[in-house]
């Protein structure tokens, strides 16, 4: 999985303090006990004393063993007992004093027998939604809420769009760390490019992977602090991510520095064979007449070209209220 690294160090530094909280709470909930029912601590002294003791029948040999072993278990639960009867007298829940684990299934460790836990899996895929730049349009802009009524009429172009959608849809749903092709978006605004990008990234996600989603300008600008501004670098996720979103592409102020920091991420992610989508009100014609002809090769070259029409679905739906 190419989950974000940033990512991963905060989740499973959050687990760990988790887990020390869990633990920490349960000794504050053990002493309180301990101070109005003295005799709990001596029960637990008592429980905890339990492996020495076994331990010195085991190399006392086996009659003695099993002798043992069967003693022991059998105060062992009558300890139990008599420590559950003098909570649940006090007041408290038997399992009062035990370490409340926010998951049963890994005890919050993230781990189970080696393998990542469901639950730190669920808040690695939280996490991405919050660092891949989409903000709330993770959560309105799905495949499952996608219609394609609004091709229909205003010179939509039904049948492509239509194709697209199962495209993309399969990209996304079969995407891996082997899925190597990119997409360029092109059409006025309002016509759903943005939608289905979204849609993509929050799939791509789901499934475990790093996405990055950035306007145009906003990408610029960070490559422009990393130049110029002598900040912190962030322009590695660029190139390090499973998939590249750069929305609104043309709507920079084109000069030689951002056409050498686009040729760069473009060619680099071509080279390293990671996955990126391009969305952009441009032409070809006008594509090709603002960049460079190295760029607009790999783009036309390289990527899968889907051309969108019609109306503005913005304005189709106020229309329709």
């Amino acid at each position: 999985m190419g989950y974000n690294k940033a990512d991963l160090v905060r989740v499973k530094s959050e687990y760990s303090k988790k887990y020390q909280k869990a633990r920490e709470d349960a000794d504050k909930r053990a002493l309180e006990v301990y101070l109005r029912i003295p005799r709990v601590k001596a029960i637990d002294a008592s429980l905890s004393g339990t492996a020495l003791e076994i331990m010195s029948a085991i190399s006392a040999g086996k009659a003695t063993a099993e002798e043992t072993l069967a003693a022991v278990r059998a105060r062992n639960e009558a300890l139990i007992a008599e420590r559950e009867a003098l909570l649940l007298e006090a007041g408290y829940p038997k399992d009062y004093t035990d370490v409340h684990y926010e998951c049963k299934k890994c005890d919050d460790s993230g781990y189970v027998d080696g393998r990542m836990c469901e639950c730190m899996r669920r808040q690695l895929i939280l996490a991405g939604y919050e660092s891949s730049g989409l903000g709330r349009l993770i959560s309105t802009q799905r495949f499952d809420n996608f219609s394609l009524d609004y091709y229909k009429t205003g010179g939509g172009n039904y049948d492509n769009v239509k194709m697209y959608f199962s495209i993309l849809k399969s990209f996304a749903e079969d995407f891996s760390e082997n899925t190597e092709k990119s997409f360029l978006l092109m059409g006025g605004t309002g016509l759903g490019k943005t939608h289905l990008s979204t849609a993509v990234a929050k799939t791509v996600i789901d499934k475990g992977y790093d996405v990055f989603y950035v306007s145009a300008i906003d990408m610029f600008s960070d490559f422009e602090k990393k130049q110029f501004g002598g900040g912190e670098d962030n322009t590695g996720r660029y190139f390090e991510c499973d998939l590249l979103i750069i929305d609104d592409l043309g709507t920079e102020l084109s000069n030689q520095f951002t056409v050498s920091c686009l040729y760069n991420v473009i060619n680099s992610r071509i080279n390293s064979a990671r996955s990126t989508f391009i969305n952009t009100n441009l032409s070809q014609k006008e594509i090709e007449s603002k960049y460079a002809e190295r760029i607009t090769s790999r783009l036309f070259g390289e990527y899968y070209p889907l051309l969108f029409c019609g109306v503005d679905i913005r304005q189709q739906k106020v229309q329709r209220r």
